[in-house]
């Protein structure tokens, strides 16, 4: 299914924590085949976030699943996981087997085009086992992800590719924060699937 060697990759971030890029863990086929299934069997939702106490609706789609009905609190807004469907699964399987990690719930972002993007965040909210793994697997138009350390600013980006996967562990998401910039060239449409491990109560 991937044509990983079993050599790590380097760890893109200088110190502060680990992010390793494995990039292509699946042929292009395989990964259009994979997006197209996840377009049309996930139940995609606009996500809501409370700022400031104002609601915000983005045109960005989430969904979030899991081997249990997780609670994950974000931007003061509580979804409950679905059950995985078998191509979550597979995609789970997968990137454990390429990682070694273990991952529990999955959170999905649809970006219907370069208007669509995230801003500067940690993953590190209190229901994510603390310091555990997050691994990012990437479909459709390849975007920017860029990350800045909280203290020095320094920053580091790098390119997801369709069919790619990035892992982020130790005290990444302590000391640095992530987004994925906002790009008017890119008209295609990308999913993100981000596996995580939540505390199991």
């Amino acid at each position: 299914m991937n044509d990983c060697n079993n050599a790590a990759p380097a760890n893109l971030l200088p110190f502060d924590g680990e992010v390793l890029y494995y990039g292509n863990v699946m042929n292009g086929p395989e990964a259009a085949e994979y997006m197209q299934v996840l377009l049309s069997t996930i139940d995609w939702r606009n996500d809501i976030n409370i700022i400031f106490g104002k609601k915000i609706i983005t045109s960005r789609k989430v969904a979030w699943y899991g081997e249990k009905p997780f609670a994950y609190t974000y931007s003061h807004s509580t979804k409950e996981a679905l059950a995985f469907t078998p191509e979550l699964i597979a995609l789970k399987n997968l990137t454990e087997q390429i990682t070694g990690e273990q991952f529990n719930a999955c959170l999905l972002n649809l970006y219907h085009h370069g208007g669509e993007g995230m801003g500067w965040h940690s993953d590190n909210e209190k229901s994510i086992t603390p310091a555990s793994a997050i691994a990012s697997l990437s479909f459709g138009a390849e975007r920017k992800f860029s990350f800045r350390h909280r203290l020095s600013k320094e920053s580091i980006s790098v390119m997801l590719e369709h069919g790619s996967l990035l892992l982020m562990k130790g005290t990444t998401q302590t000391h640095w924060q992530h987004s994925l910039p906002k790009s008017t060239r890119v008209t295609e449409a990308r999913i993100n699937l981000t596996f995580r491990h939540m505390i199991d109560q």
